[in-house]
């Protein structure tokens, strides 16, 4: 009789490298397109943290209007001369922008000169440019708030990126203790460590912390500067995410506790043999005491009758 069990049949799925070639993206865009959550991705049954994408997903995309133009407009990004011109600034109120915390990038580089180039949504600018509320930061002169926080050296360039970053983390993990890796990701090791205190579940919560975005390779002073641009700075940032980090590593612990090696079993310590160099003083059950002298102090072999009679026999007085 044939097995009647239904088993549901796999989705059909493609590589990221794929989906990026069948969609008209660079390889950055298509990366860029999955954070933004304009590509929905789903896990690698295959294991080791992958994700693949669904072809359901992707005839998706290709029937939208106006396809490949409006996801490539989608995930275009611009620099600070591109983007100041797009918004009809000066490219110096652009950056002072930026570096107030409003205008947010989504993406850097690290340019031959080994200084950061941040990147920005073009389709976020121009929604920014339309907003009227934004029309007296765009002309004129700078509100006296802002002028002042500029002076005091404020660039929220980084720390926005961050906070960006730290969305999409969170949004890709699918179990408790990859949220606690995307937290533990922006954190200085000292603070993590001070966080989680055992090293059995820092060893686990390793597993899951993301890498900083490629930037050559490691080791390189590129990838140096992208790891500290990945590392939480202000104090009340570091504050924050140790704060979500110790709720999300009560929250893992509690799903699934982090793994331990076996304890080790120890065999009983082997007795030592008893030495016959010397005979063996013992007691009987019938009350003999160690000279070999029975309960009443009778003496029942020659050594025993040598020592009663030692004992018995009074000592000569001392003159």
């Amino acid at each position: 009789m044939p097995d009647s069990t239904f088993v549901p049949s796999r989705p059909d799925t493609c590589p990221p490298g794929r989906a990026a070639r069948e969609l008209g993206l660079k390889r950055t865009d298509f990366e860029l397109a999955v954070h933004l959550g304009r590509i929905r991705t789903v896990p690698d049954d295959s294991g080791g943290g992958g994700r693949r994408v669904e072809r359901t997903e992707i005839d998706r995309l290709r029937t939208e209007p106006g396809f490949p133009d409006t996801l490539l407009e989608r995930v275009h990004v611009v620099g600070t001369a591109e983007g100041a011109a797009l918004m009809d600034i000066p490219a110096g109120r652009f950056t002072r922008l930026a570096r107030l915390g409003l205008l947010v990038p989504v993406r850097f580089y690290v340019n031959r000169y080994r200084a950061v180039v941040w990147l920005y949504l073009a389709e976020e600018l121009r929604h920014f440019t339309a907003q009227s509320v934004n029309s007296r930061l765009l002309k004129g002169r700078t509100p006296e708030t802002l002028r002042g926080q500029l002076a005091a050296g404020v660039d929220l360039r980084a720390r926005n990126w961050r906070g960006r970053h730290l969305g999409f983390l969170l949004h890709r993990a699918d179990e408790p203790w990859a949220r606690a890796g995307a937290l533990a990701a922006l954190l200085p090791l000292v603070d993590v460590h001070d966080v989680v205190k055992d090293p059995y579940e820092r060893t686990h919560l390793n597993r899951f912390r993301p890498a900083p975005p490629d930037h050559g390779s490691p080791g390189s002073p590129s990838a140096l500067l992208a790891e500290e641009l990945m590392t939480a700075q202000d104090a009340d940032e570091i504050g924050w995410l140790r704060s979500e980090l110790r709720r999300a590593a009560e929250e893992a612990r509690a799903h699934t506790a982090a793994p331990r090696p076996a304890p080790r079993q120890t065999e009983p310590a082997a007795r030592p043999a008893p030495r016959h160099d010397r005979p063996v003083r013992s007691a009987t059950a019938h009350g003999e005491n160690a000279w070999g002298t029975g309960p009443a102090g009778n003496p029942r072999d020659a050594r025993g009758l040598r020592v009663w009679l030692r004992r018995r026999t009074p000592r000569p007085a001392r003159v």
